[in-house]
């Protein structure tokens, strides 16, 4: 029978195993005893499923629904069901969760406890399945320092004593099979720490949640593996023209004659994805879409690292939108947060009552910039979670791949601190030596398990080989973000036109380390938020000069090697900083040099692609060459750009003051004629449409800064221009 100890502890939601005293088991006599927890019913029938008929009326054992009943003429353990009638007069038919057998396979309980299941969501979090021919939802969550975890919903009243789980000791893993319940049920897991305290938890592995504010997790179907389609694998490499449209999902577009409300999946699949296609960018890089409590972090503190957001709809939405992106030949980068979590009550802090996910010193588990809390990568099940999530937003959802967010910060134990603030590592350094391993591991693990996909760093640092393989003592990922080129090359476009020549080297310097790593050029939303403006807002002069700075600077940096990322807006203009509360500023199109500037990004992704040498190279010493950098006083630069194909050669020049240069004379490493094929000063964009037309440019043989042969050309004013090699 029940004790008195055992009801106690299940009315006070503290009982640490409750398969062993609740459902049916035999007793010393061999006889079956059935013990049963309904509060607020009046009788308790046992059911053979078999046959469908009543085996026995269970006692009352005690007044807060205990019931308890010896099975007559059976020996042998059998499939059932409760009979329940309420308080209510209601009468209900339910499965038993504690008559099923364990969820976890040994193998799957031996790897989660080495931390080496490469796919942990698997088995982790909720489930829905058919056990003995019962369908419901397994759940399972990994708490090993709690006393006693129960699953709640609306299905039991959110009420912990009604379905505690059980403790997989080898693990830490509990678990329970909860009989009819299916896709769409609310859930979290109510956690009672060893020192009493209660806590309700979202599932760190749900596959859904609710939206914001409110925090319960949704059951979902795990999505079934997305291999990349065909050509994807080379639309991502490091020879291909990479074009990249950052996006804020919240702020992109609304529809404010619904209340101003976000556009959902499939509205953004029919909007963005085609605008996105036909301005000519390659892929679409989402900032974080895995569920976050607070709108204004922009996703960059996730709560349900597995959970796309509830925000646009459900997670099949977010299915169909990446097909769509790929049938229209876009790629989808997502940005990925693996460095912190927030401190909201139903995440991941103090999950289990201990610091179980993040460090327990404050100075390596508590980020001061952010107020969140550090994942604990030397702990081998917190490496894997993370590294599992890597693979189940490329497997599972068919992602391109993932931009890991502030990885610098990952890699420094004083990152943001004082002395005395950090812990040093083993041997007394700074750098973080687990989050190292973790990198390294995260990539890896995606390289083998899915070719093709795309591992970019935002490392804001001198941190060496960030994009140079593991093998070879380097982080492994793909490509990395050129912080340094952004800085340098906006504080130089900052300046008045007339202080330009004493700050050139902030356009050079960038080509001194150019291809020390994979490099992606990024103007993202970090530069026009918290005051710094938007990119057309930090252009000296008047208007037309504001608008000119621009179009020369994305001629430029559109030839500068590099793959290439702009976020939203940037493509237009937009004339205030971005605010993720709001649209993007769409009645500017309405202006003649907003749409020039559109069509402006239009045609540079157009040429990136076109010519292979703005592309082909873009990672390779060789795909570059000065042809004029020292001319300061002029703020002029000019350089070629080499594809494989000896014939595959592009000359750009950019003028950066308001001054034409007519006559201006370029030395170039190859004879024959060259071509404008952009001209960021045309009339189309907005600009005084002077410059070289169609007419080829023919070499002289007139020697010129090293070269053999030269041409001459006409600069205009606040301008790039683009010219293409014919033999």
């Amino acid at each position: 029978m029940l004790t008195a100890d055992d009801i106690a502890a299940l009315l006070e939601a503290r009982h640490g195993d409750p398969f062993a005293v609740l459902g049916m088991h035999t007793d010393a006599d061999g006889r079956l005893r059935l013990s049963a927890f309904f509060p607020g019913a009046t009788e308790v029938v046992c059911v053979d499923t078999a046959d469908g008929r009543d085996v026995v009326a269970l006692d009352c054992l005690h007044a807060d629904g205990f019931y308890e009943g010896i099975i007559p003429r059976k020996r042998e353990v059998f499939a059932y069901r409760y009979r329940v009638t309420w308080h209510n007069g209601t009468v209900s038919d339910i499965e038993d969760p504690y008559r099923f057998p364990p969820i976890l396979g040994e193998t799957d309980a031996w790897l989660l406890a080495e931390g080496t299941h490469l796919r942990p969501f698997e088995v982790l979090g909720a489930h829905p399945r058919v056990i003995e021919g019962v369908a419901g939802t397994a759940f399972a969550v990994w708490a090993p320092n709690a006393q006693r975890v129960s699953v709640v919903g609306d299905f039991n009243q959110w009420d912990g004593r009604r379905n505690p789980m059980r403790l997989r000791r080898e693990c830490g893993v509990w678990e329970i099979f909860m009989p009819g319940l299916g896709v769409g049920t609310l859930y979290k897991f109510e956690i009672r720490a060893q020192s009493g305290e209660l806590m309700s938890k979202a599932d760190p592995c749900g596959f859904g949640s609710e939206l914001r504010p409110r925090t319960a997790s949704v059951v979902a179907n795990l999505p079934a593996r997305r291999a990349l389609p065909d050509g994807r694998k080379e639309a991502n490499s490091l020879d291909a023209p990479i074009s990249v449209y950052e996006v804020h999902l919240g702020s992109w577009k609304r529809v404010p004659e619904d209340g101003d409300r976000f556009l959902n999946w499939d509205e953004l699949a029919a909007d963005l994805i085609p605008y996105a296609k036909d301005l000519g960018f390659t892929h679409l890089e989402l900032m974080p879409i895995s569920e976050h409590p607070f709108d204004g972090s922009w996703g960059y503190q996730p709560v349900g690292m597995y959970a796309p957001t509830a925000r646009f709809g459900s997670p099949d939405g977010f299915g169909r939108f990446v097909d769509a992106a790929h049938a229209a030949g876009l790629g989808v980068l997502l940005d990925w947060v693996p460095g912190h979590f927030p401190t909201d009550s139903h995440g991941l802090g103090r999950f289990d009552g201990s610091s179980l996910y993040e460090h327990s010193d404050p100075r390596e588990g508590y980020h001061p910039d952010w107020n969140t809390l550090i994942f604990n990568y030397g702990r081998t099940e917190v490496r894997n979670y993370l590294v599992g999530n890597a693979l189940y937003w490329i497997e599972r959802w068919g992602t391109d791949g993932l931009r890991v967010d502030a990885v610098a910060s990952m890699l420094y134990r004083d990152y943001s601190r004082k002395a005395g603030e950090w812990v040093p590592n083993v041997y007394g350094g700074r750098e973080n030596l687990e989050a190292i391993g973790f990198l390294r591991r995260a990539n890896e693990v995606v390289g083998e398990h899915c070719p093709g996909a795309i591992m970019a760093a935002e490392e804001s640092t001198a941190w060496p080989a960030v994009s140079r393989p593991t093998y070879a003592g380097g982080l492994g990922f793909h490509y990395k973000w050129n912080m340094g080129w952004m800085h340098d090359t906006l504080e130089y476009m900052k300046r008045a036109p007339i202080h330009r020549r004493y700050h050139h080297d902030q356009l050079t310097f960038g080509l001194v380390y150019a291809f020390d790593e994979n490099f992606m050029l990024p103007l993202s939303h970090d530069e026009v938020v918290h005051g710094k403006g938007s990119l057309l807002d930090k252009m000296p002069g008047d208007a037309w000069q504001k608008f000119a700075n621009l179009r020369a600077y994305y001629g430029f940096m559109w030839s500068h090697p590099g793959k290439k990322l702009l976020f939203m807006g940037g493509e237009f203009a937009q004339g205030r900083e971005w605010n993720h509360d709001r649209s993007l500023d769409w009645h500017l199109l309405e202006h003649p040099l907003h749409r020039g500037m559109q069509q402006l990004v239009k045609d540079l992704n157009a040429l990136y692609r076109r010519l292979p040498a703005l592309h082909q190279r873009d990672c390779e010493r060789e795909g570059f060459a000065w042809l004029d950098m020292h001319n300061a006083d002029w703020s002029t630069l000019v350089f070629a750009r080499f594809g494989r194909d000896d014939d595959a050669m592009a000359v750009t020049a950019c003028n950066f003051t308001p001054e034409p240069r007519n006559g201006y004379r370029i030395g170039v490493p190859r004879a024959g004629s060259y071509r404008e094929v952009l001209n960021t000063d045309s009339e189309i964009y907005g600009g005084s449409n002077l410059g070289n037309g169609n007419a080829p440019i023919v070499t002289e043989p007139v020697p010129w800064a090293g070269h053999a042969q030269s041409i001459v050309v006409t600069l205009p004013p606040l301008a790039s221009i683009v010219l293409e090699y014919a033999r």
